[in-house]
């Protein structure tokens, strides 16, 4: 959540039922900004993270000719939408040196690339016509080697080199038409929607296809390049754990999305070990795993400090000196625009920032107007560690919310919890969490440091568990889970003295 969010919501941007599979799952991170208008000029691999969608596409056709005209167009915007560009020797070191010998084994050589790491913690690469590929920060620090780096930028060049964005547009414009057809001229709605839809589980299935299809080139160019051809199913297995890990809802965490543009892990993992196979027995290529953390040895882990901190189950804003915690069972996740958290019990709770400067009280803010369904008679002021505030509930299209806003000068800090089953526990875990915000000491926020990524060689004893103790950032009970999926490693198991592993420390 960043410093400088805190903007009235107007009576477009109303709250409404939440989308609740997108708030359950907080491995897509919610960003309530306007994102790119690239949706499907990008051939986007967005893995885990922010998997909104991310505009409407011009219609018209595309040239090929105007590839190199749209990636620049839309490069400044990607960069914008993801933090910024992120600035570090070693990151830039350890992708630098996978590029020229992945483009020389790649099936256009002559095609060249502008590859930018992007500061955002989410786990995410993707690329734009004309050779502009991206990575994010995230993504470099839960890599284990130089090959899955090699792995992900291969995948994102075979985009590239094959016209998937090309081909994404233009299949997307003949979509909308389709749509527009069939809404203004077929008279029964019902043959209606099933059509629309059966055009849009066709679209879906066009784009992993494409995925698929990026896979296998990538595993091949890859292996081409003297690169570990396996490294592209280890990676996929990673993020797999990750999201996993990320979920608060672990039932759901593998659950396909026929309407996804992107093929289950499972089907991707399939393709990947195939190919690999194809080529050769495990054991074969490079990895270079020593060489590439200590090339990111100190990178950025996490949230930026401009966007406040996620430690545990705890969220902290050094710069607005603000924080809050959640109760057990939650899991949260930050974005530049609001803080998301969820249980697996079904509850979701958004958390942001407004202006209330122009309201003579609290309560008049929450009754004008920016909440659908509100119960006026359950508006009550109240004080909140010392801080003014209010809290109300609404009831609209079957969802249930419960509403708090604490006041700190103009700002106006919004906890909106939402669930389709309220209970006793729901009302508990609203009252808990609204109670604990609370104004930082200056020694909290002198203390509060940015995690980062450390590097150390185990030593002869070392076991996953004994390791973990020293991880900050991470609640104690799940420190283990999160070491052992951050390096790859057996958490049973003890580590090989000298091997090279991440630690995550401020």
């Amino acid at each position: 959540m960043a410093a400088n969010t805190a903007t009235e919501i107007q009576p477009s941007g109303r709250l409404s039922p939440p989308r609740f599979g997108v708030l359950k799952t907080l491995r897509r991170r919610l960003r309530a900004v306007v994102v790119v208008g690239l949706a499907l000029t990008t051939a986007s691999c967005q893995i885990l993270g922010d998997g909104t969608s991310v505009g409407t596409p011009t219609a018209g056709v595309l040239r090929p000719s105007l590839t190199n005209d749209i990636g620049a167009r839309e490069h400044p915007r990607v960069v914008a939408t993801y933090g910024g560009v992120y600035k570090d020797e070693g990151a830039e070191r350890a992708v630098a040196s996978v590029v020229g010998r992945l483009v020389a084994a790649s099936d256009d050589p002559s095609q060249s690339y502008k590859i930018t790491i992007l500061n955002s913690p989410a786990i995410n690469a993707f690329a734009l016509p004309g050779g502009y590929l991206y990575v994010t920060r995230g993504l470099l620090a839960l890599a284990n080697d130089t090959s899955e780096v090699a792995a992900v930028i291969a995948h994102e060049m075979a985009h590239v080199t094959a016209n998937h964005a090309i081909k994404r547009q233009q299949r997307a414009e003949a979509k909308q038409l389709v749509g527009r057809i069939l809404s203004d001229v077929v008279q029964d709605s019902e043959e209606a929607r099933k059509a629309i839809i059966s055009s849009q589980l066709s679209f879906a299935r066009f784009s992993q296809v494409q995925e698929l299809e990026a896979d296998a080139i990538g595993v091949r160019t890859l292996a081409r390049a003297g690169f570990d051809p396996y490294a592209a199913a280890r990676f996929l297995r990673s993020m797999a754990a990750l999201a996993r890990y990320q979920s608060a809802d672990k039932s759901a965490a593998g659950a396909p999305d026929f309407l996804s543009s992107h093929p289950s892990t499972p089907e991707r993992l399939s393709i990947a070990v195939k190919v690999a196979r194809q080529i050769g027995a495990p054991g074969i290529g490079e990895r270079d795993r020593d060489r590439y953390l200590t090339q990111i040895n100190g990178m950025l882990f996490g949230d930026d400090p401009l966007e406040g901190f996620v430690r545990g189950r705890s969220f902290l804003h050094k710069a607005l000196g603000i924080g809050f915690t959640v109760p057990q069972g939650y899991i949260l996740e930050n974005s530049t625009e609001a803080v998301l958290a969820s249980n697996g019990d079904g509850t979701a709770i958004r958390f942001d920032g407004a202006d209330v400067s122009g309201y003579s009280s609290l309560a008049d803010y929450m009754n004008s107007g920016w909440i659908n369904g509100l119960l006026p008679e359950s508006v009550r002021e109240t004080t909140i560690n010392g801080l003014p505030g209010v809290t109300g509930a609404a009831i609209t299209q079957g969802w249930s919310f419960r509403i708090a806003v604490v006041r700190i000068g103009r700002t106006g800090y919004r906890f909106i919890f939402a669930s389709r089953s309220p209970n006793q526990a729901f009302d508990d875990d609203f009252r808990q969490t609204v109670d604990s915000f609370r104004q930082l000491t200056p020694t909290e926020r002198a203390r509060l440091q940015s995690l980062r990524i450390k590097v150390v060689k185990a030593k002869a004893g070392d076991t996953p568990r004994k390791l973990a103790i020293g991880m900050s950032g991470v609640e104690p009970s799940r420190r283990l889970e999160f070491f052992s999926i951050l390096n790859d490693l057996d958490p049973n198991k003890a580590i090989p003295a000298g091997t090279a592993v991440k630690l995550v420390v401020d």
